[in-house]
């Protein structure tokens, strides 16, 4: 049997990992050109909640910037949020390689 409070944590738990979703979805949306592409899937488990974003191909490139700087400021960012909401955070950079290439 859950307690309230239990209740309370898990729903601002859920309510956390939405703006913390919508925050990754909207720096993401920012950086590349085919907006289509994007996707932002989140899980939780024991060690904190891991985003993957699946972009296109030809939009790898501008999320992880140069020698990583752009990945690496998304993680900072992202660090600091899990921060104030006491948990941990963490970025996978995934390339959709579902979508055929114009030849």
């Amino acid at each position: 049997m859950e307690t309230k409070q239990g209740v309370k944590r898990a729903q601002s738990a859920t309510a956390a990992e939405r703006s913390t979703t919508a925050l990754v979805r909207s720096m993401v949306d920012a950086l590349v050109d085919d907006l289509g592409a994007v996707s932002v899937s989140s899980r939780t488990d024991e060690l904190g909640t891991h985003f993957a974003v699946r972009v296109a191909p030809t939009d790898v490139g501008k999320l992880i910037g140069k020698q990583g700087r752009t990945a690496r400021s998304m993680r900072v960012i992202l660090g600091a949020a899990a921060m104030k909401l006491g948990t941990r955070f963490s970025l996978d950079l995934i390339e959709d390689d579902r979508q055929a290439a114009d030849v």
